[in-house]
């Protein structure tokens, strides 16, 4: 008898979830652009370059083509890349572990180049540059 009623809790409890929480209902890889185009369950459709994607950067289109919908679909998996994205993070812009967005970010903030940082760079280099190491 507890058993039936856990089930039945359980049972309403996802019914709930799916009804509140957007989940992947289709998920493919437009090649053209080499974007995961991602179609949740409230209709909001999304597309992401796939090499922003920690796990899915640089992989082949044969490979990134082959998606599958985990059954719930809060996740998604590629067989072959052994490689596995949250839809949640996707909704939420995160797209690795902590520390590999923290290191795109630092890339592209660093090869940025803005007329402070050029009048800096030249009042360094007037000085005689950047200072040596001290080891």
């Amino acid at each position: 008898m507890a058993n039936d009623m856990n089930y039945q809790t359980a049972r309403e409890a996802d019914t709930l979830h799916r009804a509140t929480v957007p989940h992947a209902v289709s998920a493919r890889l437009i090649r053209a652009r080499r974007a995961l185009h991602v179609t949740l369950s409230n209709g909001v459709e999304m597309s992401v370059p796939v090499d922003l994607l920690q796990d899915l950067h640089g992989a082949s289109l044969n490979d990134l083509a082959e998606i599958e919908i985990t059954p719930l679909g809060n996740g998604l998996h590629w067989p072959r890349l052994d490689a596995d994205v949250l839809v949640e993070g996707l909704i939420h812009g995160i797209y690795g572990s902590r520390s590999w967005m923290a290191a795109q970010m630092g890339r592209v903030g660093g090869s940025s180049a803005s007329q402070a940082k050029v009048a800096a760079a030249r009042r360094n280099g007037a000085k005689g540059g950047r200072p040596r190491n001290v080891a």
